[in-house]
């Protein structure tokens, strides 16, 4: 609380203090200069008899302004000096809006400007992230996307061109499908995500049971999980739950496709639905890589992905697009992992 209050008045007392040091150093100037103008017998301090009221009104309009230049003076020249640090924030400022997500600011004396400074700090090295998030995004969508077209196109002009056997032709039909499927794949998910990131209510709610829709998930993803041997052990409670039925799937389907996708061969899935007086906990936990440290804290940035040598199949965008929905759904997801251990994902929503 005191470090609180000390920060609070920091900036208070430094400006009180340059403005009575301004004061201070133009009243000693001035009565320095009256002196020395007095000596110099160019104006008189002191009343005379002999004085008339235009000169004495002469007088003190010239002290004035004395008063007023010296004090401008100092003003100009001492605030330069201090406003020093807000100059080096604006130039940093600038090289940010330039690009330029590594400069740092180091500002000390002040509480509210080394406050200042911590923050902005901490943003570049967000920025920096995001950044460095987005370049990775465009090359791997980039080439997410050219490499079925590039497929495609290839094995429809040798389809047109050349006579194959029923078989080629066949295989390269299937070839063409699964690269278009990918596509359409990749293209729904960013689709998906961009219309929930600008929606603020879901409409259409309705009572549903979330357990069997779980299980319909399930049932949906069998070719996935059934191709690792992958064991999925269910524990799920009947809850009726009021909501956009079509919306809240999205959360199995991509909470469940990512459990697979890092799960081991002859892996095991565990699936708990319970229900706690007006929360409803969902968790999901498989015993798989798991996830380390810099992976938790990235885990719901767009376009991230874990595995940097891209031996899962993904595109970083099924979790911001499960965290969008539980926002919507004015709820929380909670992550539990360990390296080499298997993670545990669980979603509490309130009815």
């Amino acid at each position: 609380m005191r470090d609180f209050f000390r920060k609070r008045i920091s900036l208070t007392i430094t400006l009180v203090m340059f403005v009575f040091g301004v004061l201070v150093a133009t009243f000693l100037l001035l009565i320095g200069g009256g002196f020395l103008l007095q000596y110099l017998d160019v104006i008189s301090l002191a009343p005379s008899p002999n004085q008339g009221f235009g000169e004495r009104l002469l007088s003190i309009l010239f002290l004035f302004g004395l008063c007023v230049m010296i004090g401008t003076s100092l003003t100009a020249f001492l605030s330069k000096k201090a406003l020093n640090p807000i100059r080096k924030v604006i130039d940093s400022i600038h090289r940010v809006a330039a690009g330029d997500f590594n400069v740092k600011v180091n500002l000390k004396g002040i509480g509210e400007l080394e406050e200042l400074s911590e923050s902005f700090n901490k943003m570049t090295k967000e920025l920096a992230g995001i950044e460095t998030l987005r370049s990775d995004f465009i090359n791997n969508f980039s080439h997410e996307f050219k490499t079925p077209i590039v497929s495609v196109r290839g094995f429809a002009k040798i389809l047109k061109e050349n006579p194959l056997s029923e078989e080629e032709r066949q295989e390269y039909l299937d070839i063409i499908i699964k690269e278009s499927e990918r596509l359409a794949t990749l293209s729904t998910n960013v689709l998906t995500l961009a219309k929930y990131e600008n929606l603020e209510i879901l409409m259409d709610k309705n009572p549903f049971r979330l357990d069997e829709q779980i299980r319909r998930t399930i049932i949906l993803m069998e070719p996935k999980w059934s191709i690792k041997n992958i064991t999925i052990n269910l524990k799920l409670d009947e809850v009726v739950y009021s909501g956009n039925e079509d919306v809240i799937q999205q959360i199995w389907i991509n909470l469940l496709d990512n459990a697979i996708k890092f799960s081991h061969t002859d892996g095991l899935i565990e699936v708990t639905l319970t229900i706690f007086d007006e929360e409803i906990h969902f968790s999901i936990q498989d015993h798989g890589v798991g996830m380390d440290e810099h992976t938790k804290t990235h885990l719901f940035d767009k376009f991230f992905q874990g595995d940097s040598s891209h031996a899962k199949k993904g595109y970083g965008l099924g979790l911001p697009l499960v965290k969008r929905i539980i926002e919507l759904c004015s709820g929380d997801i909670i992550v539990q992992s360990e390296q080499g251990r298997g993670s545990k994902l669980t979603i509490v929503l309130y009815k």
